[in-house]
């Protein structure tokens, strides 16, 4: 099946057109070899296209070479968050800003590579798709621990959530914009992207992709970051480790019950014993720890409450380069976008 043309916009640009959303923090040194091999890319595909970049707080000049590629390269915007946000709502301050039909979202260090970009939009094009993600055919996530880590992150995902998430698959991505639109609707602050996605529901398919190597710099996800992004996933999306934590504490109750029955049994019938000072600090120990896992988890749940029912913006912008009027998304969706100034420049 063959998507239906897209009529002309308002600006005059002719049928469908692309956006790519490139979230960034401290990338200044691969900035070059970025807008080297994108833009030629872009320019194959013969479709209007614009190309959104955002500023997650850079410590670097990131930001001021950014500003001055866009004498180079063409349809370049620019928009800058007043501190670091996270890449989650990097991506999201990103879709809020776009226009096109349909919009890639990929990652700025060359991992995920330009060229891949027509094989992403093609079964939107050509077979009404509306998420086309990039499957990894060389899944390789650095090393025994973070391999390890993810399959059990995964695994938990999987088991614990209302919906699935395919492992092989990253944030290279290629999403229609009926898709970004309803994404942008979600008001939570909490965010997993991929699992918003998913949960969305609607049609999407793979198309594999050989990822290549960071070309510069190194990775802002740390591991702690990564145990930060499954908790926060987990539980966004299902409410099972409550659950579970109530059949714990239903078996460890009735274990107590059935093993106080059994000494009280035995001190009747043959007398009591001397307790042991170790089984008992054992003992305790145990049960402290079952009880403070348990609350930990509760208080993961209610941070979430919190956070939610503070209503805060998911971020602010600085800085907007290149943007004829601010995006739609602020009118109706409160709490998306907030800009402390009028930084639109064109």
């Amino acid at each position: 099946m063959t998507r239906a043309p897209v009529p002309p916009k308002a600006n005059g640009s002719p049928g469908p057109m692309v956006s790519v959303v490139l979230p960034m923090r401290n990338e200044s040194r691969g900035l070059d070899g970025l807008f080297a091999r994108l833009v030629p890319a872009l320019r194959a595909l013969a479709m209007p296209y614009e190309i959104v970049t955002v500023d997650d707080g850079s410590t670097d000049d990131t930001l001021a070479r950014l500003k001055s590629f866009r004498d180079e390269v063409a349809h370049l915007k620019v928009v800058s968050l007043s501190r670091n946000f996270g890449k989650e709502i990097a991506v999201t301050a990103g879709l809020a800003r776009t226009t096109g039909d349909v919009v890639v979202v990929m990652d700025s260090d060359l991992q995920h590579p330009p060229e891949s970009i027509a094989s992403l939009v093609a079964p939107w094009r050509d077979e009404d798709f509306d998420l086309v993600y990039a499957r990894r055919k060389n899944l390789d996530r650095g090393g025994f621990l973070r391999n390890a880590f993810s399959k059990g992150f995964y695994a938990a995902f999987d088991f614990m959530s209302e919906i699935r998430v395919d492992r092989e698959t990253g944030d290279f991505t290629a999403i229609d914009r009926k898709v970004v639109d309803a994404f942008l609707a979600m008001p939570e602050r909490n965010r997993f992207n991929r699992g918003l996605f998913a949960w969305a529901g609607f049609r999407t398919t793979t198309v594999d992709v050989v990822m290549e190597e960071r070309q510069v710099g190194t990775s802002q996800w740390g591991f702690l970051k990564l145990m930060r992004l499954a908790a926060n996933a987990i539980t966004s999306f299902g409410t099972l480790p409550l659950k579970i934590w109530a059949i714990i504490g239903s078996v460890v109750s009735a274990s107590a019950l059935i093993y106080g029955a059994y000494v009280s049994a035995k001190t009747l019938l043959f007398g009591a014993d001397v307790p042991g000072y170790p089984s008992l600090m054992v003992a305790i120990m145990f049960f402290s720890g079952v009880q403070l896992i348990g609350l930990g988890i509760i208080g993961e749940y209610l941070g979430h409450v919190f956070s939610e029912v503070k209503r805060r913006p998911l971020y602010f912008v600085r800085e907007a380069i290149g943007f004829d009027v601010p995006p739609a998304t602020t009118s109706h969706t409160p709490g998306i976008t907030v800009e402390d100034t009028c930084s639109d420049g064109l």
